[in-house]
């Protein structure tokens, strides 16, 4: 079995390599890995196949300054690689920050230990890259929701009605032109934004999905949130008693507010054949939304950004997602 999924993760992130990141053979690449998880291993041996000429360092046989050492010997445009079990960490120094300052390259695999061995196929599968698919619809979506003015997720007896516009949707598409860094957290997918005006966001939707508190997916029977001026202000009595404990703990800090509205794009992520890490679970081909004041991206009024606490990620049911009037994603699929 780990035979195939090491030929599959071999095309996959050589296709990273040369069509997301468009790293060159003639920059340099720093492969940074540990062996502590089974998935990890595999696409540490995928990336030696696609970097044979790079520099792979085993981080837990590296000190701060040895690692950081290597680090400051690449040069700008060239690409690191973080394949991490869980995430590496160097007392205050943020790594990824530094890779972006120095102007790196950056492709990062975190967490990985909470994918169980039944959802690494899933895991492996997710790396694909299609510039096709992520460049065309994505960008045709962010164009459609930076138009929107009124955009609705309906399923069952529920509607979740969002109005007076949204803020400036934000890709993750595997295309850097333009933008200030290369690179970033993989699988990838997703194009993600808000309510302009938190009072213009009322209704209702249905959960089969949240996050629980050690990051993992909380699976369960679809059940109703209620949604008053982007609060969530009460929830359907089959709604699981973890679900109720998380919303009573964001309210001793903050508002449950629902804050960002985002489409996934990957996929090999579904209801059915789901990633057990909740942060790449998110890049689902459907939708997620986020509960808690914490989301650094868009800045509003009231909401301290350092001070925020919480972002819990939830996974709607989606019928009908509608911009204007117009189907924009139903039973699955996009119409953009």
């Amino acid at each position: 079995m780990h035979e195939k999924l090491l030929r599959e993760a071999k095309k996959n992130v050589a296709d990273i390599i040369e069509k997301a990141i468009e790293h060159r053979e003639d920059e340099g690449a720093l492969v940074i890995y540990d062996s502590e998880n089974g998935l990890t291993n595999i696409l540490t041996e995928a990336y030696r196949a696609a970097l044979p000429k790079a520099l792979f360092l085993d981080f837990n046989t590296m000190d701060k300054a040895g690692t950081i050492a290597a680090i400051d010997t690449m040069k700008a445009g060239d690409l690191v690689v973080l394949i991490q079990s869980s995430n590496f960490r160097l007392d205050d120094f943020r790594i990824r920050l530094h890779l972006f300052k120095q102007k790196f390259k950056v492709i990062e695999h975190n967490h990985l230990y909470r994918n169980s061995e039944a959802v690494w196929d899933v895991y492996i599968d997710a790396l694909a890259y299609d510039p096709d698919w992520y460049r065309g619809l994505g960008r045709r979506l962010q164009s459609k929701l930076a138009q929107t003015n009124t955009l609705t997720i309906q399923a069952h007896d529920a509607t979740l009605t969002v109005t007076g516009g949204l803020e400036s949707p934000k890709p993750n598409l595997g295309d850097y032109s333009g933008m200030e860094n290369i690179g970033g957290t993989f699988p990838i997918g997703e194009v993600f934004t808000e309510s302009l005006d938190f009072s213009k966001m009322n209704g209702s939707f249905y959960v089969y999905a949240f996050a629980g508190s050690d990051f993992s997916v909380n699976m369960h029977e679809p059940f109703r949130v209620d949604v008053k001026e982007g609060v969530v202000v009460s929830w359907g009595e089959n709604a699981p008693k973890n679900f109720a404990n998380i919303v009573e703990e964001i309210r001793t800090n903050e508002r449950p507010l629902i804050r960002e509205i985002g489409f996934g794009l990957n996929r090999a992520i579904t209801r059915e054949r789901y990633l057990e890490d909740i942060t790449a679970f998110e890049r689902i081909l459907g939708m997620h939304l986020s509960m808690g004041e914490k989301h650094s991206v868009y800045k509003k009024e009231g909401i301290t950004t350092h001070t925020a606490r919480f972002h819990v990620d939830l996974f709607p049911v989606v019928k009908h997602a509608t911009a204007d009037g117009t189907v924009i994603f139903t039973d699955g699929a996009y119409l953009v």
